[in-house]
């Protein structure tokens, strides 16, 4: 069956709409914005199908804020460890390849241009989502209960200096499934950089000596594809970013 979509885009078009569109290859903000796009009818949830009309790219529709949730310290496992998945976060389970961050020093009100005083160092996490909860009619808005299941935040291999790592909006990351690759992005496509997350975490809140930050993860992750690439039982996840290793979970039921 042949995809709906190759690279989906949510955009704001030449009325003012918010659509869904279709790229055939991967193309940065900049290029995109005054392009035309084929759309698309539908949604993440639902499905998609081709419109049969196009429109043109004027901007993106993103939040005003970086979205935030917590994940419990029950959800931390190894970079090497099995994740058992429980039976009721099963049916829509999926991966999400990305770069972290951790505070070395407590901290509140954080400037941008301090951010950096207060990373240790960087280290890998994959974002264990069960997509059947994060949906808002099920969990009212909330994405958290989805990402928070025992054993859904693996990290690692090792915490790396910011010395070793150098910029780390230049970094490229590899999430693949059982060999085959699913996202191959650079972290210079991140729409929040480390500054403006780390001023906004520690707004008029504590954030404490070893919090380790997810930073979002880029295209490719499996509630996206057509059909849908979800992962099961014995399924290996690997998600490698340069200078910081390689994690490697195998599902298990």
């Amino acid at each position: 069956m042949a995809a709906v979509f190759e690279y989906l885009v949510r955009f704001v078009d030449e009325d003012g709409n918010i659509v869904y569109g279709n790229m055939s290859e991967p193309k940065t903000v900049e290029d995109l914005v005054g392009t035309q796009l084929p759309l698309l009818t539908g949604d993440p949830y639902n499905g998609f199908k081709l419109a049969n009309k196009s429109a043109v790219v004027q901007k993106f529709k993103v939040p005003s804020q970086p979205v935030v949730f917590p994940k419990p310290a029950d959800a931390i496992a190894g970079p090497s460890d099995d994740v058992y998945c429980h039976p009721d976060a099963r049916s829509q389970l999926d991966y999400e390849g990305e770069l972290c961050f951790i505070f070395g020093r407590d901290c509140k009100d954080v400037k941008e241009n301090e951010a950096f005083d207060y990373v240790l160092g960087y280290t890998i996490g994959n974002d264990i989502s069960a997509r059947n909860y994060i949906p808002q009619e099920v969990s009212g808005g909330q994405m958290g209960y989805g990402k928070s299941f025992d054993g859904f935040a693996p990290f690692g291999p090792y915490i790396v200096s910011k010395e070793v790592v150098g910029d780390p909006h230049n970094l490229q990351l590899v999430t693949s499934v059982n060999g085959e690759i699913r996202q191959n992005e650079n972290t210079s496509d991140m729409v929040w950089n480390i500054k403006q997350i780390i001023a906004h975490l520690t707004r008029g809140r504590t954030v404490r000596a070893g919090t380790v930050c997810m930073t979002g993860t880029p295209s490719g992750v499996g509630w996206f594809m057509h059909p849908e690439g979800f992962v099961r039982d014995g399924d290996i996840m690997e998600v490698s970013i340069e200078r910081l290793g390689t994690l490697k979970n195998r599902i298990v039921y």
